[in-house]
């Protein structure tokens, strides 16, 4: 019995090993929704393909059939990191722009649920179904890829996040279809409520970052909805607007084009590296513009 006992607990102790060893404290994860632009837009180019560090991760949210890779599983970050068709996003350069700033032994973790046209409402866990109800067919073809619940996705994956690192911050791209909607504040303070909630964390520990829409100097289709937004530190105190000036655009004023991902998914990074009180080593990286 003696012998049995000590076999148990020196399995216990493994076990707990194990577990402690599995959540990285040095693998900060950062959430990502919202619609169209935070899903990127198709037209991924070669340079976006290559020299990602291995640090950078993406933990796929849905099954990624054509590259192989499975809903709940942690892959390199080349993008897409959304889905099958989306494309580069601001996330990218994110990613890329906090670890060529940050320790070597710091990783980074992306989980990126976003939905091409849909308004806040659908993130919204209390009320989500009656506009889902409401969505084109292409659009209910998205949220059905998230089991009929972006949300929910989001929180699940989060969850599963968690047990390999920790949560430091949620970025939103989200707007076009609410423009001039005043009420837009609230409707993100609640949902991002909901988030720290469920997820069990705190505001000052996982800063909200939401970047502006095509500019108005890019002919912004929406760009009167970046006064709005910027106004979004009034409602979530720890809260942070990314400008989009100078981030050029595709023609249709809607979507940013690879340059304008890249350059507005730096301008997330700098800022995330101010709040996690790390000073960014590459002032170019701006290339001159704030």
């Amino acid at each position: 019995m003696k012998i049995k006992s000590g076999w148990l607990a020196w399995l216990g102790l493994l076990l707990l090993n194990m577990n402690g060893f599995s959540k990285d404290p040095n693998f900060w994860i950062f959430l990502c929704f919202g619609q169209s632009n935070m899903e990127g837009f198709p037209g991924i180019e070669q340079q976006d393909k290559t020299n990602v560090d291995e640090r950078f991760q993406v933990l796929a949210a849905v099954d990624f059939p054509n590259l192989g890779r499975k809903s709940g599983h942690w892959y390199p970050a080349v993008p897409p990191l959304c889905r099958s068709s989306s494309g580069l996003c601001p996330a990218d350069y994110f990613g890329r722009t906090l670890l060529s700033n940050l320790p070597p032994n710091i990783k980074v973790g992306i989980l990126n649920v976003a939905v091409a046209g849909c308004k806040i409402e659908l993130f919204d866990k209390d009320d989500y179904q009656s506009y889902a109800a409401t969505a084109a067919p292409w659009m209910t073809n998205i949220i059905r890829a998230y089991g009929g619940n972006p949300y929910a996705r989001l929180v699940e994956m989060g969850k599963l996040a968690q047990k390999d690192g920790v949560i430091k911050g949620v970025l939103l791209h989200q707007g076009e279809s609410n423009t001039n909607d005043k009420d837009w504040p609230k409707k993100v303070k609640t949902i991002y409520d909901n988030l720290l909630k469920d997820l069990n964390l705190k505001t000052e520990d996982a800063p909200l970052l939401a970047g502006e829409l095509v500019h108005a100097e890019q002919g912004g289709a929406c760009a009167s909805m970046n006064a709005i937004i910027d106004d979004l530190p009034k409602t979530i105190p720890h809260s942070s607007v990314i400008s989009s000036k100078g981030c050029a655009s595709r023609p249709d004023h809607l979507h940013f084009n690879a340059a304008g991902y890249r350059e507005l998914g730096k301008r997330y990074g700098l800022k995330m590296l101010s709040i996690l009180g790390y000073k960014a080593g590459e002032p170019e990286l701006l290339h001159g513009r704030e």
